[in-house]
């Protein structure tokens, strides 16, 4: 480009080599209009040959994309609701209904130093419903010598989240990343480290069996084999076929990062599938796909391709377990996390979102916080606020004259109140749940 390079990341599908057609998508941000462009296509393996058929440049038309997520939010997210009151209040009797929580939770990660700081505290209990540790639960964090186990730390956080009324994502039991093993692990012989598998195994899940409802079983599997080549590709289904013995309740996740942005040839979705079912073949039950969610400059459209192609291929529930979206701006931070978290909340295969973090200064990936380290919250902040408002149900009216108020609520739970002439307050608990027919909330029984 003119004044400067743009780099945009892309994956094919296929591999180079395979002499097939395949459609390569990235994005990239402009801040200002160039007066010329070249583009360069470049990557392949020597020797072999690349040939565009079709190059387009497009500028993403994010309002009219959100529009149509709106759409697409209505049909997925919420159902019709009629509240009905027999002889008990009149015509124009007034009426309430407030949602109380969300069937499609949003949390974040948290660890030992953010939960003494008051602000984090207060942004996390008011706006997150669900936590991930950050560390504290990993096996180099919880045996980092051989044999000197520390779960303190894990367990003064799960007491944390206890009182706050915060269910915990379990990550993660395994670390596929060579870089990420310890060193104590790296030197053992083979049928040590399998003793030592199994002994993580039963030593974490038998401490906290029931208490996580999802477990990422061996963390980024398309980007690391440690134990697949120390011990043979049979010991990642081994990892998952222990877990479900041992914790028969939770959700056993794959997870892995890039998958979401059609920029690593190493974790396009169609590797995830290949992965997916190689483990299901090996007797692995596989309950949920974990994206990362590190993303930069996000483009709605092939992050969507994405969730298609696993939804179609797994029909697993999908996660964003780790999101975080970096921008220095924070005005187009706001916008990129719009991007990410409308196409999430759009798509029906996806089931919750958690972040990597929201406060500047302890989060992994800068240029990513929604609070300033003061503890005010910044545009992509507020952002985050007005989509989580904006996806919760409040409804005022007043019964028609067959005794029935009407109205369009997003998944979760609810309390309904009706007032009678006497004042007096009828209420009643439901809980809106995915179906094509109205639900009809009888304010009598």
């Amino acid at each position: 480009m003119d004044g400067g390079a743009v780099a945009c990341s892309a994956a094919a599908s296929d591999d180079a080599s395979s002499s097939r057609w395949a459609e390569i998508k990235g994005g990239f941000r402009l801040k200002e209009s160039p007066r010329s462009a070249a583009v360069h296509v470049h990557g392949a393996p020597a020797g072999v040959d690349v040939k565009v058929m079709d190059l387009r440049i497009i500028a993403t038309d994010r309002k009219a994309r959100f529009r149509y997520l709106k759409d697409k939010t209505d049909k997925v997210r919420k159902r019709d609701v009629v509240v009905k009151v027999g002889g008990g209040a009149p015509a124009g009797a007034p009426v309430r209904v407030v949602q109380l929580d969300s069937a499609f939770p949003i949390g974040s990660c948290i660890n030992g130093t953010v939960i003494q700081d008051p602000a984090f505290v207060d942004f996390f209990t008011n706006h997150m419903d669900w936590a991930v540790f950050e560390n504290e639960l990993k096996w180099y964090w919880t045996e980092a010598q051989r044999g000197q186990l520390n779960y303190g730390d894990a367990d003064r956080l799960l007491d944390f989240c206890d009182r706050a009324g915060k269910p915990v994502r379990g990550h993660c039991i395994f670390w596929a990343v060579d870089a990420e093993v310890q060193q104590w692990i790296k030197d053992l012989a083979a049928d040590e480290l399998m003793a030592a598998v199994r002994a993580r195994l039963n030593g974490l899940l038998g401490r906290y069996a029931g208490r996580f409802p999802h477990y990422d079983v061996n963390n980024e599997m398309l980007h690391g084999r440690f134990f697949r080549d120390r011990l043979g590709d049979g010991v990642a289904p081994l990892m998952f076929r222990e877990a479900a013995r041992l914790d028969p309740g939770a959700a056993l996740f794959v997870n892995d990062y890039n998958v979401e942005c059609g920029n690593d040839g190493n974790a396009t979705p169609e590797r995830y599938v290949e992965l997916i079912r190689g483990l299901q073949r090996g007797g692995a039950r596989v309950g949920g796909v974990g994206l990362q969610g590190h993303v930069t400059h996000p483009v709605g459209e092939v992050i969507c391709d994405a969730l298609d192609a696993l939804a179609a291929a797994t029909e697993l529930p999908v996660w964003f377990t780790e999101l975080d979206v970096c921008e220095p701006d924070d005005a187009l931070r706001a916008d990129d996390l719009e991007v990410v978290m409308r196409e999430a909340f759009a798509h029906p295969a996806v089931q919750g979102v958690v972040l990597w973090g929201f406060m500047q200064g302890h989060m992994w990936r800068q240029d990513a916080a929604l609070v300033n380290a003061d503890g005010t919250v910044n545009d992509a902040g507020r952002r985050f606020v007005e989509l989580r408002r904006e996806w919760t149900s409040d409804a005022r009216g007043r019964l028609d004259a067959d005794g029935q108020f009407k109205f369009r609520g997003f998944h979760g739970n609810y309390v309904a109140q009706v007032t009678t002439p006497a004042g007096t307050k009828m209420l009643k608990a439901f809980t809106v749940d995915k179906g094509d027919t109205p639900l009809v909330l009888d304010m009598d029984n």
